[in-house]
């Protein structure tokens, strides 16, 4: 674990300094040259149409009339192999960065297998287990190949072909320093291709790393070839072996039965199916709350606009009920003697043909309260009694008016 992070760090502090280095370098009036010949480079590239391979060999030609170059150049005059080897580093990693976004996934190939790739794994993930690739028992260290899918997953987080190609090299060192310790512990022999293959598979499955066939494409295009050599060389073609085996995976490839794995991959389609669906469902219902109102009652609410309109009508023809109160169904709301059928309706729900009806319903109820209004000031009480409303002792409910409206207006009648 501390190897691991180690090397990691290691591998990326030379990194930064080698870069840095070289930028300084050419800031140095005396690069001027240099600077025009790499900015006129990557503007010309700039404009022309993606194509891959042809765009690999322009790249690595380039890199090779730098590197001469750079050799001949007064700042590097008196240079080592290793200053000349840091130099080409540095400008790899500025030349890539700068036309990143032109080379890696410019086709639409590559962003199809891309894809292709990822929804595999994703199904894998649900069924697929150590002892389908035959890896052994004792190479199954959970906290070692969570450190080896860390490091792949971070190969996205790069532009540079380089620090791409230390997360492969991260992440297979991890693998192989498991292998010799179970080698060691086990007193077996270890370390092949027939044990480290079946191991970076898994790890790959379970890593999944974001768009992993166009970073093998950018790595192999753009990556300097002298420097794609030796325990480089090894763990990329192992990982470029390992995607392979599992775009072509099926049920011969693995230890399981045909019916089982397919049983299994129908299981996992059938469930990202669902996930997918659910998702949708709720992303559209976002959307239609945000653009309608409500996601739900797009369709319902203009039957109960239709509804509402004939009951209207109806309800308009009934002498004495005002406009607030509303049949829904079978049922009238009556509840103290008025029905609003707005109480209970939230702001999202109200749709631009409910403005009509607010309007009426609120017409109806000022009408009202002026009415009520009126009637309280003409109403005769005792100067004992206090204006209505109010209450009786502990009793919470109003006094009626009408009550002793009606009983003021019956001894006046017997006067």
């Amino acid at each position: 674990m501390d190897t691991s992070s180690s090397s990691s760090a290691s591998a990326a502090a030379p990194s930064a300094v080698t870069f840095y280095d070289f930028l300084d370098r050419m800031r140095n009036p005396a690069s001027l040259d240099l600077v025009r010949s790499i900015k006129s480079f990557i503007v010309s590239f700039s404009f022309n149409n993606a194509n891959p391979e042809n765009d690999g060999k322009r790249v690595q030609e380039f890199f090779t009339t730098m590197e001469s170059a750079i050799k001949d150049h007064p700042l590097w005059a008196n240079a080592t192999i290793e200053d000349i080897e840091s130099a080409m580093e540095g400008l790899e990693k500025y030349v890539m960065t700068k036309l990143f976004s032109r080379t890696f996934a410019s086709t639409s190939e590559d962003v199809k297998i891309d894809q292709e790739i990822s929804e595999k794994i994703c199904l894998l993930q649900t069924f697929l287990r150590p002892e389908h690739l035959d890896i052994s028992t004792f190479l199954q260290n959970e906290a070692s190949w969570l450190l080896a899918e860390k490091e792949l997953q971070k190969i996205n987080a790069f532009k540079a072909p380089r620090e791409k190609v230390l997360c492969i090299m991260n992440c297979c060192r991890i693998i192989n320093n498991l292998l010799l310790n179970a080698s060691i512990s086990e007193n077996v022999e270890l370390g092949g291709a027939d044990d480290f293959l079946p191991v970076l598979i898994y790890i790959i499955i379970k890593a999944n790393p974001p768009q992993l066939h166009s970073n093998i494409k950018f790595i192999q295009l753009y990556r300097r070839q002298a420097m794609l050599v030796s325990e480089a060389a090894y763990y990329f073609t192992n990982l470029v072996s390992a995607k392979t085996f599992i775009l072509d995976l099926n049920a011969k490839s693995l230890s399981m039965e045909e019916t089982e794995f397919e049983k299994s991959m129908q299981a996992a389609r059938l469930a990202n199916k669902v996930t997918l669906i659910e998702e949708s469902t709720t992303s559209n219902g976002i959307k239609t709350l945000g653009e309608q109102g409500h996601p739900e009652r797009h369709d319902v609410t203009q039957i109960e606009a239709s509804a509402m309109s004939n009951d209207r009508k109806s309800l308009e023809e009934q002498r004495g009920v005002g406009p607030s109160q509303r049949i829904y169904g079978n049922n009238t709301i009556t509840s103290g003697g008025y029905g609003y059928p707005f109480m209970e309706a939230e702001a999202c729900q109200l749709t631009t043909g409910d403005v009509e009806k607010l309007l009426s319903v609120y017409k109806d109820v000022v009408r009202k309260y002026t009415n009520l209004c009126r009637a309280v000031r003409h109403v005769s009480v005792p100067m004992t009694v206090a204006p209505i409303p109010h209450f009786e002792g502990n009793n919470s409910s109003f006094k009626q008016p009408a009550t002793k409206t009606s009983a003021s207006t019956d001894s006046k009648r017997e006067e």
